[in-house]
């Protein structure tokens, strides 16, 4: 029977979890700890079931079923390709890709600048510039990101994490507020929820099948059947993974929530973090946060521009994948341009009507059963 050595699907379940842990992954639960306070645990519980449960479901129905084109077809032909379409834009370079370059500029770039507003715009855009080029050299390759994404950069990535969140566990007292908003004061589970659309990585989930199964098949494995087993196994490391993180990182927020003026309009939890590090850390931590952003927003780029040009190519064969991951680029560090908040405020309406289509889709993808005479 094929399946993946111990050591191998731990490289695939690393290599799944840089790709979605992202610049989403990191400023949305330490902006709900700090808004939630004293009920951060109860919307942690929301925002794990739509950030983790259903994202680990997602890449084990699309698993199922080969790909996210084939269980659309099921509901109808049209469906399966307009949604498809809809999602990859979202997960790619209408407002993830983007979010990544201007995330990672925000957090290892902007701190170290002192320039008026045309001069911070003309630097944004050349580190954009530079960041898409460099992501672009790595996802050529989608065979060899398991090698950079899995064995190299999420083990650092996890150290980084793991060392901040022991830094504020021991500098810095476990003191929370009462919520501040009133969705996390009267309906913490709820909100929670919803936050947890932000995240995207429902969305991304259905759509990295095709990046797992190249890099579980360059490991020898091509039995379909043992392909759909090994990404599932290596979704549920994936997702243990993001719970962790969350968790540590929700916590950092909540005990930031009783210092007063933290909080403000347009925040989007990536000054929640920075401040927690500058207080462990002193002024080392800004580039301890910058390391931290540039790694996982890279991550996630070069994963979301692989996996859209994937499909992309298989949409329209003529057009290559090269072709395609410049498309995306070129586009993606246009939409950069704009902004982090821009982003964000453009995209959460969006996202609280598509991600519970996709939930819907997942769960009958989980009951459906894969019809006998489909081919790999």
């Amino acid at each position: 029977m094929q399946k993946l050595k111990v050591h191998q699907i731990l490289v695939i379940g690393f290599m799944l979890f840089s790709m979605f842990f992202g610049a989403g992954n990191l400023i949305f639960p330490p902006l709900l700890g700090a808004q939630a306070g004293s009920n951060t645990i109860q919307a942690m519980a929301g925002l794990t079931v739509t950030a983790v449960v259903f994202p680990i479901l997602a890449v084990a129905a699309v698993a199922k079923h080969d790909n996210l084109m084939k269980l659309g077809s099921y509901i109808h032909p049209w469906f399966a390709s307009v949604w498809t379409v809809l999602i990859c834009l979202m997960i790619g370079p209408f407002v993830a890709i983007p979010r990544t370059a201007s995330t990672s500029f925000e957090m290892a770039a902007a701190p170290f600048i002192s320039l008026d507003a045309q001069g911070m715009f003309l630097a944004r855009v050349l580190y954009s510039l530079i960041f898409f080029c460099l992501a672009t050299l790595v996802a050529m390759k989608p065979h060899k990101l398991k090698d950079l994404l899995g064995r190299i950069m999420t083990p650092v990535l996890v150290v980084l994490i793991g060392s901040i969140f022991a830094a504020v566990l021991i500098k810095i007292p476990a003191a929370v507020s009462a919520p501040n908003t009133e969705g996390y004061r009267d309906a913490p589970f709820v909100t929670g929820f919803v936050t947890g659309y932000q995240t995207m990585d429902i969305l991304a989930a259905l759509n990295f099948g095709l990046v797992i199964a190249v890099n579980i098949r360059d490991f020898g494995v091509t039995d379909r059947k043992a392909v759909a087993r090994e990404t599932i196994k290596a979704g549920v490391i994936a997702g243990l993974m993001l719970a962790g993180i969350y968790f540590a990182t929700a916590y950092i927020g909540a005990v930031m929530s009783a210092v007063p003026g933290l909080l403000k309009e347009g925040e989007t939890g990536a000054g929640i973090l920075t401040y927690a590090i500058l207080q462990c850390f002193g002024p080392a931590g800004q580039i301890l946060c910058g390391l931290v952003f540039l790694i996982a927003c890279f991550d996630v780029c070069c994963g979301l521009l692989s996996s859209c040009s994937e499909y992309f190519n298989r949409l329209v064969p003529m057009v290559t994948y090269r072709t395609w991951l410049f498309i995306f680029a070129i586009f993606s560090f246009v939409v950069s341009s704009a902004g982090l908040y821009r982003i964000l405020s453009f995209s959460f309406p969006i996202l609280k009507v598509m991600c519970p289509i996709s939930i819907a889709l997942i769960i009958y993808g989980l009951i459906r059963k894969r019809n006998p005479d489909d081919k790999a």
